[in-house]
């Protein structure tokens, strides 16, 4: 059978990663998630800085010193940046309140667009995100797009965060879900 690429856009929290995870393992595909392309890009502008904050110029200036990549375990997906596992470490407060600013930048959204594109150049993939059927693979075979309101999403991402050990408060959570959608 011919392989595809699937697009899976939407808001914030919405159930894209678990739709195409569930997706890609009946398919047999690989799952791709951008979210975790721009948490770990923002990780590493943090970590330049020894967590105060993110000088953008000196991020874009060390993009080329980035390389992100998936592995599956048993644990699901692991994220890697530059060979270090930072699955638990981009889910935490400090990247989770970053990462829409940094993902504003056009020179760091052109960067992981193109690795993007790299990384489904063979198809058979499952790719989420923001802008997936729009913008990296606007000739996508299948797209969807996601969708629910603030609230309902943050209760979502504000579980999520609470199984993750993350203890920042609902109301947080909720600003930052909006924040996002602006």
């Amino acid at each position: 059978m011919k392989k595809i690429i699937i697009a899976i856009d939407g808001f914030a929290a919405t159930g894209k990663s678990t739709l195409a995870k569930k997706i890609a393992a009946a398919l047999d595909y690989t799952y791709i998630d951008t979210g975790a392309t721009y948490r770990a890009v923002t990780y590493f502008g943090q970590k330049q800085n020894d967590g105060e904050g993110i000088d953008v110029m000196q991020l874009v200036d060390s993009l080329s010193q980035l390389k992100i990549h998936f592995e599956n375990s048993e644990q699901g997906q692991q994220t890697f940046l530059n060979d270090e596992n930072v699955t638990v470490k981009i889910r935490e407060a400090k990247v989770n309140n970053a990462v829409s600013d940094i993902a504003s930048v056009k020179e760091i959204r052109d960067f992981l667009v193109t690795q993007q594109r790299q990384m489904g150049k063979d198809k058979g993939i499952v790719m989420d995100g923001r802008d997936i059927g729009t913008v990296v693979f606007p000739e996508a075979e299948s797209k969807f797009f996601l969708t629910a309101s603030p609230e309902i999403r943050a209760k979502r991402r504000h579980k999520e965060q609470l199984e993750a050990g993350n203890l920042e408060p609902y109301e947080a959570v909720l600003e930052n879900v909006k924040a996002r959608d602006h």
